[in-house]
C-alpha cells in the first residue's frame, strides 16, 4: 500500500464558502434594515440571523482537521478537533457496516464499525476530551441499537449511562472516564458487534467503499509482514 492514504471528510468542504455567504447575508440584512419601512424590518432580521448561522457553520468546518483519517503501513489514525485515536492493524479484528433489525428487516447504519482485539491501547492513547465527545455523539447510535430490543420500555436513559469502573482482559482496572468509555464500547459491541465507529460524513466515499479500502490495506500489510 502507499506510505499514507489520506481521507478527507465530506463535511470539511465549503467552510470558506459558507462564511462568505454568511457575510453577504449580513450586509444584505443590514441594508434591508436601513432601507425598508419599520413594518418590513423583520425580513432584515431573518436575513441577518441566517447569515450568522452560515458563518458559524463555516467556522466549525474550518476548525475540523484537514484529514479525518490517515491510513499508513503501521496503523489507521482518526483525527478530530478534540483529539485523535489510532489502531495498529494487528489490533483490528474486523470492520464492516453495522445494521439494526427493524420490522423484520436489516437496515444498514451510516457508519463504519471497527471491532478491536484489545481495548487497552485505545484507552491509554485517546484524550479524555475526545472520549467525552464520542460518547455524546454516540447516544443516538446506541439508542438506535437498543430501541428494537427494548420495545416494552419507554425510558432508555438508564441504558445510556455507563459504570465508572472497568477491568480489562489483562486484569488492569480503569476508573472514571476511561472506564465509562470502555463500558460504552462493550455495550456497543453487544448490540451492534463493533467498538469504534466512523460516521459517513467523515469519509470521502461511501461506507461500503471505505470498508473495502480498509480490508485491502489490512490484507496488504499482512502480506508485507
Amino acid at each position: 500500500m502507499d506510505d499514507v492514504i489520506y481521507i478527507r471528510a465530506q463535511s470539511k468542504g465549503g467552510g470558506l464558502t459558507s462564511i462568505a455567504i454568511g457575510g453577504v447575508a449580513l450586509i444584505l440584512g443590514t441594508m434591508v434594515l436601513s432601507w425598508l419601512p419599520v413594518e418590513l424590518r423583520l425580513m432584515g432580521i431573518f436575513i441577518i440571523c441566517g447569515g450568522l448561522v452560515a458563518i458559524l457553520i463555516g467556522w466549525f468546518k474550518l476548525r475540523e482537521p484537514d484529514h479525518s483519517l490517515h491510513l499508513s503501513r503501521q496503523e489507521m489514525r482518526y483525527h478530530h478537533r478534540h483529539g485523535q485515536w489510532y489502531l495498529h492493524w494487528d489490533n483490528i479484528q474486523r470492520f464492516d457496516v453495522p445494521s439494526v433489525y427493524v420490522d423484520l428487516q436489516h437496515h444498514p447504519l451510516a457508519v463504519v464499525g471497527i471491532r478491536v482485539k484489545s481495548y487497552e491501547p485505545v484507552l491509554e492513547t485517546m484524550s479524555p476530551r475526545l472520549m467525552n465527545n464520542i460518547m455524546t455523539e454516540q447516544r443516538s447510535l446506541l439508542l438506535q441499537a437498543i430501541k428494537e430490543q427494548m420495545k416494552t420500555q419507554n425510558d432508555y436513559n438508564d441504558h445510556l449511562l455507563e459504570d465508572d469502573r472497568y477491568t480489562s482482559e489483562s486484569g488492569k482496572l480503569y476508573t472514571g472516564l476511561q472506564a465509562m468509555f470502555a463500558n460504552r464500547m462493550t455495550k456497543l459491541r453487544e448490540t451492534l458487534g463493533y467498538d469504534l465507529f466512523i460516521n459517513v460524513a467523515e469519509l470521502d466515499r461511501s461506507t461500503e467503499e471505505f470498508v473495502q479500502l480498509l480490508r485491502e490495506c489490512k490484507n496488504k500489510v499482512a502480506q508485507e509482514d
